[in-house]
């Protein structure tokens, strides 16, 4: 067998056997498959996609391509929830500590920024100290003491989405649903998660652009997971616009502190109410949607879910004084306004923009090797439906190089729309696939 053989044959059209697809991911993990063949495999799925049976195949390649952890001695439902990535989607960092204080054990293996969309481990790798390389061993003592843990890709969990992840990104075959699913499943099941909550964004500062491309990854991802034993459910979600006010990795973080204080802005408590709520149905903690999202205002009201937090930041080796005093985190050297050329109503902020422009400031990569900054992004002051005075500052840029800050200003002036009269924000919850 000859990984070009497999390749043209997917290229062609033609379903691949598991046998095949079994020795692609075989190869590519011991080195015997190149980067450059695996590029084209991705790339003729991208154009070709694969069958139901072909994404089960994969998938299950890839979670046998390393170790799966065995959590079934910790208490408490497991449950986990994966989103496929947005601009300012700093969900997880509140979801977690949040679904922890309400009785779920969160195992929650995550990813780095990809494309154009912000990273959970280089939010987290933005407090300083803070560790997301954990042995299997630590990460279960985590899960343990505190009821979460965030943790990347090691060596041995997955290491076949590690290499084909980053190899995506760089390679313009981010947005295959196929290649998704395997992805987001072979992690979530090798980490241990019994259950499982989807956050399908749509819209421009998605990668699935269509409200009928996100339904058709929303229905795959549930419907390879329960084939798979999992109880599973989704929520598709918009991200046409930036999600929340803060853009880029430790302002992401702030405003994660602000919503665990009961500060957040509207739409991302929204966002992370209803998934929070989707996984304590899942774990059978509460009845019904209305009884879980007033579990989850109690413990932000109380406090519960904000300790979490903090408990979660120093077992990871985090320093708490970052997360208790954020103004204590180093800013970026330049901090810089973007003002309105005239007056009216924010009718629109182009999420897609938003997040290029962040790239371009550090707070992504354009490829796999670039650094990413930790206080560098995109703060926005104003958002969709608030009225806005000539001169008046619509965002600020916080930068390093003047540069740098120069194009993404381009950027921010196109993403932002002002018209006469004020439009209001919808709800970003789009439709929901409940599990069992």
């Amino acid at each position: 067998m000859r990984a070009v053989d497999c390749i043209m044959k997917k290229r062609d059209g033609a379903q691949l056997s598991r046998e095949e697809i079994e020795f692609l991911i075989r190869g590519y993990v011991r080195g015997e498959v190149p980067d450059y063949q695996m590029a084209s495999f991705a790339m003729a799925v991208f154009f070709q996609g694969l069958g139901f049976a072909e994404t089960g195949w994969l998938t299950r390649a890839m979670i046998d391509s390393g170790e799966v952890i065995d959590l079934s001695s910790l208490p408490g439902p497991l449950v986990d929830k994966h989103s496929t990535g947005g601009v300012g989607d700093k969900v997880s960092l509140i979801l977690a500590p949040l679904a922890a204080s309400c009785g779920l054990t969160v195992p929650m293996m995550s990813g780095r920024a990809l494309g154009h969309t912000g990273g959970t481990l280089d939010k987290l790798e933005s407090i300083p100290g803070y560790r997301t390389d954990l042995a299997t061993e630590r990460f279960v003592a985590v899960l343990r003491e505190v009821g979460f843990a965030m943790t990347g890709q090691s060596e041995r969990v997955v290491p076949a989405d590690r290499k084909l992840y980053a190899l995506r990104d760089v390679t313009a075959t981010v947005e295959s649903v196929p290649l998704i699913t395997a992805s987001i499943l072979s992690k979530k099941f090798a980490e241990g998660a019994r259950a499982l909550v989807f956050d399908v964004k749509c819209g421009c500062g998605a990668f699935m652009k269509s409200f009928g491309e996100a339904e058709a990854l929303a229905s795959s991802l549930v419907a390879t997971g329960e084939s798979l034993g999992r109880k599973v459910g989704a929520v598709i979600t918009d991200m046409d616009q930036p999600l929340g006010r803060m853009v880029g990795n430790f302002l992401e973080v702030r405003e994660a502190i602000d919503c665990l204080r009961g500060r957040g802005p509207e739409d991302l408590m929204e966002v992370t109410l209803r998934l929070t709520a989707r996984m304590l149905l899942l774990g059978e903690i509460a009845r019904d949607i209305a009884e879980a999202e007033e579990l989850c205002r109690r413990k932000i009201a109380d406090g519960s879910a904000w300790r979490k937090f903090v408990d979660n930041v120093a077992a990871q080796g985090g320093e708490t004084r970052a997360v208790e005093d954020p103004s204590s985190v180093p800013k970026a050297p330049l901090i810089l306004p973007l003002r309105a050329k005239k007056a009216g109503f924010v009718q629109r902020i182009d999420a897609f923009r938003v997040g290029l422009a962040s790239v371009l400031l550090g707070a992504g990569r354009s490829t796999k090797d670039d650094p990413v900054f930790p206080e560098v992004g995109v703060e926005l002051l104003k958002t969709q439906g608030e009225a806005v005075k000539e001169g008046e500052a619509l965002c600020c840029l916080h930068a390093r190089e003047p540069e740098r800050a120069r194009e993404a200003e381009r950027l921010l002036g196109e993403a932002y729309s002002l018209g006469r009269e004020p439009s209001a924000p919808g709800s970003r919850i789009l439709k929901e696939i409940p599990g069992p």
